[in-house]
């Protein structure tokens, strides 16, 4: 799958998800201090699920409506390491592949999805 990594997400999982197979662009690594709305806006643009752990995307998606077809996965884990984190979010990533045109919210003992 397509992704593209948020700037707050951590290092270990974005290579967890690289060592899988996944393509993910990490937007620390490749545009970092650009605005959330820009970081939506490139999800959309190159279609790549967006993984993120900032909740201002929800907002973004559903109260200011911008374009988000490409699917959000915002993580609410909580994990004691970068390492465990990273395992959390390559699990999650495996157990489906119908990300896209939804807002997912991965919690540890569950998966929330809304359609966009």
């Amino acid at each position: 799958m397509r992704f593209l990594a948020n700037e707050n997400f951590p290092g270990d999982a974005v290579e967890a998800l690289r060592n899988r197979g996944h393509d993910v662009i990490w937007i620390r690594t490749d545009a970092p201090g650009i605005t959330d709305p820009e970081v939506l806006n490139r999800a959309q643009s190159d279609e790549r699920i967006l993984l993120t752990f900032d909740k201002d995307f929800g907002e973004l998606a559903f109260r200011s409506h911008l374009p988000a077809t490409c699917g959000i996965i915002l993580f609410r884990i909580k994990a004691p390491s970068g390492a465990v984190v990273a395992q959390k979010v390559a699990t999650a990533i495996a157990f489906r592949s119908d990300w896209a045109g939804h807002f997912s919210v991965v919690e540890d003992e569950r998966i929330r999805m809304r359609v966009l």
